[in-house]
């Protein structure tokens, strides 16, 4: 259905990640929906790999500016801007240099995860809902791929509950067959700040265990990778969520 607007909240993208299937399929359904006559905005983080040059990103003043408070302590949110290459489709990076000026994703030279992983992810779930609504752009879709993502819908049920900005948004989550990893133990503090507690994720925090968690709190969910490793599919599988099977980019619009 055109006329739609559609929010990608995404940590991978064609072209600034490369051979990479969610990148890839980010890509395309944000193309796809773009192309079919739908407002498609996304948002990503401005990973350090990322050549502001390269892609012309910018920053948005306006935007900019305001502070994400993590356990107490203030954290400066950047937003930069660019248009996808080739194509008038608006994409926003997450910025911050604390969090985001590595080089690397998620781990380490050594492969080792990085101690802040789960405030990066807080802080990248938070700097979107709040860049959204300084927008002044309402989506009547907000669809999620990647692990950081997952924790939008988390703190859209929790900590904005009574916000009513997002409450006609319908949530989709897409699956993957990412690389998992442990959370730092005291994620449970940080999110207890923002009042935030209860959780299952939190028995075993992990990149995974908060994408499962986050199963229960979206309107549908659906497999980015046509077949899911071990707990994911097995979670997939046990969902009570309306799922759909891995769809082809063809069908994709189904979802909305």
């Amino acid at each position: 259905m055109p006329n739609q607007k559609i929010l990608y909240i995404t940590t991978e993208m064609y072209p600034y990640q490369e051979d990479t299937n969610l990148g890839s399929v980010v890509n395309k359904m944000a193309l796809k929906m773009h192309g079919e006559g739908n407002d498609v905005r996304v948002f990503m983080p401005r990973f350090g790999q990322i050549s502001e040059r390269k892609f012309q990103l910018h920053e948005v003043i306006r935007l900019s500016g305001m502070n994400i408070i993590i356990n107490d302590l203030d954290q400066p949110l950047i937003i930069k801007v660019a248009s996808l290459p080739g194509e008038r489709l608006q994409v926003y990076f997450i910025d911050n240099e604390e969090y985001f000026k590595r080089k690397q994703y998620y781990f380490d030279d050594e492969e080792n995860a990085f101690e802040d992983n789960d405030e990066r992810a807080i802080f990248f779930a938070r700097g979107v809902i709040e860049t959204i609504k300084k927008l002044n752009w309402v989506p009547d879709v907000i669809h999620l791929n990647g692990w950081m993502a997952s924790f939008v819908p988390i703190y859209l049920k929790t900590y904005y509950q009574s916000d009513a900005y997002f409450k006609d948004a319908k949530i989709v989550l897409s699956l993957y067959n990412e690389k998992n990893a442990a959370l730092d133990a005291k994620i449970s503090d940080k999110l207890k700040f923002d009042n935030i507690s209860g959780l299952k994720a939190l028995e075993n925090p992990s990149f995974e265990s908060f994408v499962i968690e986050s199963m229960s709190y979206v309107d549908a969910i659906v497999k980015g990778d046509e077949f899911l490793d071990g707990d994911l599919d097995k979670a997939f599988n046990e969902s009570e969520t309306p799922k759909s099977e891995y769809l082809d980019l063809e069908n994709i619009n189904k979802l909305y």
